[in-house]
């Protein structure tokens, strides 16, 4: 006799019970589908990283712990002093994600015994100290994620200092952090192809200062102020290369108050005041178009000039046809008066005694 399947109901209670009694007998409070390659451990109050994990993870995520500091080999069971090496490193590791997990600190090679690690999110930690050697060991890292990272603003070359300059990143994310300025090239790895710094307080970004020539940079969400000294650096940097800012077309101005909410390429250079500098903004006219109220009153400009146009032709078809439309109104008013003296016709013998039936006498 087949042996039947569990309840589902059965199946949700162990989901939800099964993580606490783990954690209770002292297991890794961590979990994996099918295969070891992927590990979460979601809103557990991990202390320290999870100490048992597969080493043929290749994935591991981490959300809603209490890490505070990550020491050195953190992830790798750490690193006793005068040893070689991590106590237990994960040579197949090459995503780590540790969202939300209210880490503070980054002691120096805080990744060491991930060799293969290419992709880091620390986003949404409340960062207060990085060390300088905190990437030791991180050669293959190429993706770092720290939005929403830098506490209370604070500018990222105070905070990281020169701990990515020696990285080989690709892409660096720092949105959502507050900043009002750009990095600084030196703070960044020379190998940097993508920035992202969306929704930070940036008014006048200057990316002329970015060292990387082959930099894209992504600033959408910024306060910008749309005036000629704020924003000649940014197209100037632009140039011919557009290419350069992917979401050119969502930059918004914020100031001042009478371009609030303009898009930046939509404008012109009157509106900047700048009419002495059109070097600077020739990137302006080929990719913005008229501003919406020019465009509005072109449309009702040239619906009024169709409409007497279609007057005028119907005026000269009146005037042209005119012998006809006489003729046509003399035969209607002959029409209605023979039909008039008709009517008048058989009142006037119906109402005559004298032509009255014999049948009514």
């Amino acid at each position: 006799m087949a042996r039947r399947p569990p309840p589902p109901l059965l199946l949700l209670l162990l989901l939800l019970f099964l993580p606490p009694l783990l954690q209770s007998r002292g297991c890794s409070p961590c979990f994996w589908f099918a295969t070891p390659d992927t590990v979460q451990c979601r809103f557990v109050e991990l202390q320290e990283p999870p100490a048992e994990l597969p080493s043929a993870v290749r994935n591991l995520t981490v959300v809603g712990a209490n890490l505070t500091v990550l020491s050195r080999a953190a992830f790798a069971g750490g690193w006793a002093p005068g040893a070689p090496s991590p106590r237990r490193p994960l040579l197949h590791l090459t995503l780590l994600a540790l969202l939300r997990s209210r880490i503070e600190a980054l002691e120096e090679a805080a990744f060491a015994g991930l060799p293969s690690l290419a992709a880091l999110d620390l986003s949404h930690n409340p960062l207060r100290r990085v060390s300088p050697g905190a990437f030791l060991f991180c050669a293959p890292l190429h993706r770092l994620s720290l939005n929403g990272a830098l506490t209370a603003g604070r500018p990222a070359e105070e905070l990281l200092g020169s701990a990515l300059a020696n990285l080989s990143l690709a892409r660096l994310e720092l949105a959502g952090n507050g900043l009002r300025a750009l990095p600084p090239g030196w703070t960044l790895p020379a190998s940097l192809q993508e920035l992202d710094a969306r929704n930070n307080s940036l008014q006048e970004p200057r990316p002329d200062g970015l060292a990387a020539p082959l930099l894209r940079l992504q600033l959408a969400g910024n306060p910008l102020t749309c005036d000629c000294p704020a924003l000649r650096p940014l197209l100037l940097w632009l140039g011919n290369a557009t290419w350069r800012a992917p979401d050119r077309r969502e930059l918004r101005c914020a100031a001042p108050p009478q371009l609030r909410d303009a898009l930046v390429l939509r404008l012109r250079p009157r509106q900047l005041k700048c009419l002495e500098e059109g070097a600077a903004w020739g990137l302006l006219e080929p990719v913005g178009g008229p501003e919406p109220k020019e465009l509005e009153t072109v449309s009702y400009v040239f619906l009024g000039i169709v409409l007497a146009l279609i007057g005028l032709v119907f005026l000269m078809v009146l005037y042209l046809n005119r012998r006809g439309i006489k003729r046509w109104l003399n035969n209607l008013r002959e029409a209605c008066r023979d039909q008039m003296e008709g009517y008048q016709y058989r009142y006037e013998h119906d109402s005559d005694p004298r032509r009255a039936s014999p049948g009514g006498l």
